[in-house]
């Protein structure tokens, strides 16, 4: 599959297959990974990638706190306060999708098995945690947003070479907002960020979720060309 056929088809996945995902596969998709670019090459990505009981105690822990312990949430990487516009009608606008046109509410029990799904890493058998040491990111001038987009690079990496691969992923900044319980589980230590959790595995192609197309504002209403 080449470049453009994978940026084609990278979808963030919601319904995964509980097959597992070989650890040499994973190994392969992160090492290629690696290639992304960093300023200086400072390279300042970790991962730390958990399956099995471990992902499956990380998981309960999640559960267990629930959505209305969100309010209390420890995430490492603080959430948005707000969407000004145009951003919070592209979000309205793809809540409407999501829910098949309706253009209510979610009922308290649907967004609880929504974060019930969520928390659970939509059924995939994997997630690769983001890691990047908490001294590069915040200093005494306030933080360095470089690390965090540079490790965006290699996020994608992650997700585009996933897709070549026959793997679908998703990345989810709910998968980290209790770091506790994954610093706990899986042993991290306090001087790493836990920044996003990538969930993969196979897509359920027959999960009417994955038929799902998120759309994309066009050329024109994006990019400005000036000198040509």
């Amino acid at each position: 599959m080449d470049v453009i056929e994978a940026i084609k088809q990278r979808k963030s996945i919601r319904a995964f297959k509980s097959d597992p995902v070989k650890l040499d596969l994973l190994k392969k998709i992160i090492e290629q990974a690696l290639r992304a670019p960093s300023w200086a090459n400072t390279q300042p990505w970790e991962f730390a990638i958990a399956t099995g009981k471990k992902l499956k105690v990380i998981e309960d822990g999640f559960v267990k706190r629930g959505m209305k312990a969100m309010q209390n949430s420890q995430s490492e990487v603080a959430r948005p306060g707000e969407f000004p516009e145009p951003y919070m009608t592209r979000i309205k606008k793809m809540q409407v999708k999501e829910m098949r046109g309706r253009t209510s509410q979610a009922t308290p029990e649907e967004m609880e098995a929504r974060f019930t799904s969520n928390f659970r890493h939509y059924g995939a058998p994997v997630c690769i945690y983001l890691l990047v040491g908490k001294n590069l990111v915040y200093q005494e001038k306030g933080v360095n947003v470089w690390a965090l987009y540079d490790s965006g690079s290699a996020v994608q990496n992650i997700m585009l070479l996933a897709t070549n691969y026959g793997l679908g992923t998703i990345a989810q900044a709910m998968a980290v907002v209790y770091p506790d319980i994954i610093r706990k589980e899986l042993g991290i230590p306090e001087d790493k960020l836990i920044a996003l959790g990538i969930s993969i595995g196979y897509p359920d192609w027959e999960n009417p979720v994955n038929k799902d197309l998120r759309d994309r504002e066009s050329l024109d209403e994006i990019a400005t060309f000036y000198g040509f």
